[in-house]
């Protein structure tokens, strides 16, 4: 796969750095870091984007997240390695990142819910703007072909 900008961050002047605030503002809405990270890794691996998927397993290593749990988020459903509260979020994370595989409600309500139970309004969000954050970039990431390993912009 060639990447089909030399250089995204000249080509998209100003991108990285419009999103930033919203970034401030995900972080800032009481979700734990690694649950953001989950929520953000389980996006990307769902839209296919292997820059963000080894950005994301890159950044949780650094911050201490084990083997186990890297290994198993794409199967968490069936994995003992997650909290309650964290999969409620990658269920949110599922189903709001595959809103056109949908007939009727987007996310339904018992996905909603059972978030719901584990975060407070600005939390869940939290959550649904890191959704919404990944789901962009997965999509500029991918379009232009950023390779996993590319360097992020300065």
């Amino acid at each position: 796969m060639e990447m089909r900008f030399d250089n995204p961050a000249t080509a998209m002047p100003g991108m990285y750095e419009a999103v930033q605030p919203m970034l401030k503002v995900v972080h800032q809405g009481g979700v734990p870091t690694s649950t953001l990270e989950l929520v953000h890794l389980r996006a990307s691996q769902i839209n296919g984007c292997s820059f963000c998927v080894h950005m994301g397993v890159e950044q949780m290593r650094k911050a201490g997240e084990t083997d186990d749990r890297l290994g198993t988020v794409a199967a968490w459903a069936e994995s003992p390695f997650f909290t309650e509260a964290e999969r409620a979020a990658l269920a949110l994370t599922e189903e709001a990142t595959r809103l056109a595989d949908h007939n009727g409600q987007a996310v339904p309500d018992e996905v909603w819910n059972e978030a719901a139970k584990h975060f407070d309004e600005r939390q869940l969000g939290s959550i649904v703007l890191m959704v919404g954050l990944t789901n962009f970039f997965n999509r500029v990431n991918a379009t232009v072909q950023i390779p996993a390993g590319t360097p992020m912009p300065a």
